[in-house]
């Protein structure tokens, strides 16, 4: 029913978290990367808008410097992910120039969406981009972004960034790639009968407390903020999908309206 929406989906934000792009020994996803950078190249030679929303700065700034753990200290964190934004998107540039695609960055903090004049430029760079067929990959501003300064300069996570950056750009679909395969009734981990939901209509109280902290019936993989990412693009009236980043080659089959992923959408 619902994901026939899907069929008519023009201008999608895709945006990877740091599982899909860091390996577990610390290593870039070299693998996703490219399946990545293959994919939404395609869909653009195609007539799709595609922006992408990326994590992964600090995970790359600690693999540059051949670091194991990440530091307390703010301002090393801070170091990290400004080291770390320089080589990911030199990752991002030299992948997708091997499918003759162009990319821009554009490093937004929560400031800059609440304020309206700055909302408006940024929401009018963002169309300019697209429209000179150009694929514009987004990360909040860590370098500058942190929680302890006073006007809200953090989004709090890039799950809500990706929703944030959907309404923005007045997106049709944000498609949300994660460590798991999408929405389930209990922690597949744990629950050899865990059963994946297809879809999803509307963010509940009792969703919201069972998908909530660590030892819930997720587990403690950030189900919260994207249920929280969730609200927004219900508030907003778009739809969302969240599955595997590990199976990027997925993302056709979404836009086929294929059973893949939780679906969440009206």
């Amino acid at each position: 029913m619902n994901r026939e929406k899907l069929k008519t989906a023009k201008r999608i934000v895709i945006k990877i978290g740091t599982s899909s792009l860091i390996l577990a020994n610390g290593k870039i996803n070299l693998k996703n990367i490219d399946e990545l950078a293959f994919m939404l190249s395609s869909l653009q030679h195609e007539g799709y808008e595609i922006i992408l929303v990326t994590s992964g700065a600090i995970g790359v700034g600690l693999n540059v410097l051949g670091l194991d753990k990440r530091p307390s200290e703010m301002a090393q964190q801070q170091a990290l992910a400004a080291i770390g934004q320089v080589e990911l998107m030199s990752l991002y540039k030299h992948t997708f120039a091997r499918y003759q695609q162009k990319i821009s960055q554009l490093l937004l903090t929560n400031d800059v969406i609440e304020f309206p004049e700055s909302r408006k430029n940024a929401s009018d760079a963002l169309n300019a981009t697209l429209s000179l067929g150009i694929i514009p990959i987004i990360n909040e501003n860590d370098a500058v972004s942190v929680d302890e300064m006073d006007h809200k300069t953090k989004f709090g996570d890039n799950d809500r960034l990706g929703a944030i950056v959907t309404t923005l750009s007045d997106a049709d679909l944000l498609i949300m790639l994660s460590d798991i395969d999408g929405l389930y009734d209990k922690n597949p981990t744990i629950f050899d009968d865990a059963s994946l939901i297809e879809t999803v209509s509307e963010i509940t109280d009792h969703l919201m407390k069972a998908a909530g902290g660590a030892g819930s019936r997720f587990g403690t993989g950030g189900m919260t903020s994207k249920l929280e990412a969730a609200k927004l693009i219900f508030d907003a009236n778009k739809q969302m999908v969240l599955t595997n980043g590990a199976r990027i080659w997925e993302i056709r089959d979404i836009l086929e309206a294929k059973k893949k992923g939780t679906y969440f959408g009206q």
